[in-house]
């Protein structure tokens, strides 16, 4: 199965420090690897209009419950996600993590799962922004996130 992210509304390049949040340039968004947290895949631009990235992941169905597999699948059965990690780069291309979203596909509802397996393609479409203008964190699910059989 494909799995597929589309990120809008970045947030930038720079965000500006408050009581909460250290001022950050140059930041970047991508998907964490299973296991390797300084392995980033597709690293973009936090002032890109758009995001996208694909994965490979396996779906195993099984009698009462399904799970997603794969080499960017996080977690425990059950509490499977997908981090999005965002960093500053270094003009060396060197990174530093300061935040992350866990994109939860346990939120994922069951007939959209059934309707991806038939397809081969599960879409996941979200803004990278929070309400107060900075880099999309915590736990996202439904309605922050819209899961969708296909990308279109």
């Amino acid at each position: 199965m494909q799995i597929i992210i589309t990120g809008h509304s970045l947030p930038g390049r720079n965000c500006s420090e408050t009581a909460t949040f250290e001022g950050r340039s140059n930041i970047h968004v991508g998907i964490q690897r299973r296991g390797k947290p300084h392995e980033i895949l597709d690293l973009v631009p936090g002032d890109t209009e758009t995001a996208r990235w694909e994965l490979t992941a396996n779906l195993d169905r099984k009698p009462s419950a399904w799970d997603i597999l794969g080499p960017y699948i996080q977690g425990p059965p059950r509490g499977r996600f997908i981090y999005l990690s965002w960093v500053t780069v270094s003009e060396d291309q060197t990174f530093d993590m300061f935040r992350r979203a866990k994109l939860m596909l346990d939120a994922i509802p069951e007939h959209v799962i059934d309707e991806a397996d038939g397809s081969g393609v599960l879409h996941g479409d979200l803004g990278l922004t929070d309400a107060a203008g900075k880099p999309l964190c915590a736990a996202i699910r439904p309605p922050t996130i819209t899961w969708t059989p296909s990308p279109y």
